[in-house]
């Protein structure tokens, strides 16, 4: 497996479009999917998803900070910052009926972004797709336990390799891991400091789903259910074989499911 550099070179003025890809664009399109990766990843592990939506549909592959073609942008520190600079990124294509889903780290973003357009008047999501994340609704505090980014290197190289969905390289290879370990880091910092907005703007007013793998370790059914007592309109909940990475064997799968999600929160959207 190729291993993207994650330092390669990006011009810091042109990162406001080069941080969302487009692999297919859609001029005027049924929907807007803005996929947001997880925590450690990018925009690469999700172009296969592409191929598996509408033709209509322009799917957008949102890149977080410090990474491929906006590398030379510095991480965020909090899921709240993140999701205002992915929203001034993603601004000039909210001209289209949008749906965010987001993975893990990308969950969180995802739901901030949510909670922002509303907080700015900006036309909300048609639907928002919540993957493999613990809930802020959760009676315990989200991302309990011994926190991954402040566990010493090697510690932290073997909880991720029990976690998953990176490439065996980074974790192989001792020059590779000293590129990514700063990000990692910080991608996990992110996380495991998030703090959950209080409960009076903390509810979700779009229709959302849920997704996870049967046997995720990392986020239990629990956790990811957790996130329905703060939905005013759950869609459905979808629980696949696998752990916290359960698409990667199941992509098409898992698309479909997404696209009968959409068409479902906003019926006459797509064209069959």
């Amino acid at each position: 497996m190729t291993v993207p550099n994650p330092t390669s070179v990006a011009d810091p003025t042109s990162a406001r479009s080069r941080a969302v890809i487009r692999p297919r664009p859609v001029a005027d399109p049924a929907v807007r999917l803005f996929v947001l990766h997880h925590a450690g990843g990018s925009h690469l592990a999700y172009t296969g998803w592409v191929p598996h939506f509408p033709e209509d549909w322009d799917v957008c592959l949102v890149e977080a900070p410090g990474r491929g073609p906006v590398s030379a942008v510095p991480a965020k520190e909090s899921a709240a910052d993140l999701a205002a600079y992915l929203l001034d990124q993603i601004r000039p294509l909210l001209d289209a009926p949008i749906a965010l889903f987001g993975h893990s780290m990308g969950a969180l973003a995802a739901y901030e972004l949510t909670m922002q357009l509303a907080e700015r008047g900006l036309d909300a999501p048609v639907w928002l797709g919540i993957s493999a994340c613990e809930s802020p609704f959760a009676a315990q505090p989200p991302f309990g336990g011994s926190p991954l980014h402040t566990r010493p290197s090697a510690e932290l190289r073997r909880g991720l390799a029990a976690m998953g969905g990176l490439p065996p390289a980074i974790l192989a290879d001792d020059d590779v891991w000293e590129l990514y370990e700063p990000r990692l880091r910080a991608d996990f910092h992110l996380v495991e400091t998030w703090q959950p907005r209080p409960a009076g703007r903390a509810r979700i007013a779009v229709p959302c789903s849920l997704f996870g793998g049967e046997d995720d370790h990392v986020v239990t059914r629990e956790q990811l259910l957790a996130w329905s007592d703060g939905a005013d309109d759950l869609v459905g909940q979808h629980f696949y074989p696998g752990a916290h990475f359960y698409w990667e064997d199941q992509t098409a799968l898992v698309a479909a499911q997404i696209v009968e999600e959409v068409d479902t929160a906003a019926p006459g959207l797509l064209s069959w």
